[in-house]
């Protein structure tokens, strides 16, 4: 079966150990080890199961798995927590986990947990598309590559999270404080111009010598990606 997980944990034995026990079962894993690097990894890419801790610096579980169901993700998420009274069970799984498994538990419990929650098949996780297109431009969020019009674009990583991000919400007025916390993580803003240069870089990219420009500014609210 295998497949790829997410391992949302703050206790480095703790997690170690986890990942290489599904590492030995032939899963990929990967970790984060604070609430927000969880929360942009379950919500940037694919996986079959999230493991995440309850107890987390920076963002607590219960906030990061509301925001990953509310961000239309419907990956099976089990909790892991020393908190395991009844209320805390109920607490975790109203709040969207697929399973709840209290601290201290074996691995092997963990693994048939998550192997029942891939079992589920179509009706569990939901896969990220892997393709986004607008008009005739499409990201590849799995090769990584941008085309337009069969035109290969080269795009630095962050002009390619700046894309991928608008390419989402295309159609939509994405305004710059959402850019600054999706793309680069900033809950606050510098005061430069590091959005406005980035943008600019990547409206010639995608739009110069085509005639239907793409990406838009729009004055007082943020940008828009979508033919006009």
């Amino acid at each position: 079966m295998a497949g790829r997980i997410l391992v949302i944990e703050d206790d480095d034995r703790l997690a170690e150990y986890v990942g290489h026990g599904f590492a030995e079962s032939n899963y990929t894993v990967d970790r984060a080890s604070n609430g927000r690097d969880g929360l942009f990894l379950a919500t940037d890419s694919e996986y079959d199961v999230v493991i995440l801790d309850r107890m987390l610096p920076g963002m607590d579980g219960l906030s990061v798995l509301k925001a990953i169901r509310a961000a239309g993700v419907a990956t099976p998420v089990i909790c892991l927590s020393a908190l395991g009274t009844t209320d805390d069970r109920i607490e975790g799984l109203t709040a969207g986990a697929d399973d709840y498994l209290g601290k201290p538990f074996s691995f092997a419990e963990l693994l048939a947990r998550v192997q029942a929650l891939q079992r589920r098949g179509p009706g569990g996780a939901q896969p990220v598309q892997s393709m986004l297109r607008c008009a005739d431009l499409e990201l590849d969020r799995l090769s990584r590559q941008v085309r337009r019009g069969g035109r290969k674009i080269v795009l630095q990583p962050r002009e390619f999270r700046l894309l991928e991000y608008l390419m989402k919400h295309a159609g939509q007025v994405v305004t710059r404080t959402m850019l600054l916390e999706a793309v680069w993580d900033y809950h606050f803003d510098p005061g430069t111009h590091v959005i406005d240069v980035h943008i600019s870089r990547l409206r010639r990219k995608i739009d110069d010598g085509e005639a239907q420009p793409l990406l838009h500014t729009v004055r007082g609210a943020g940008y828009r990606l979508a033919p006009e």
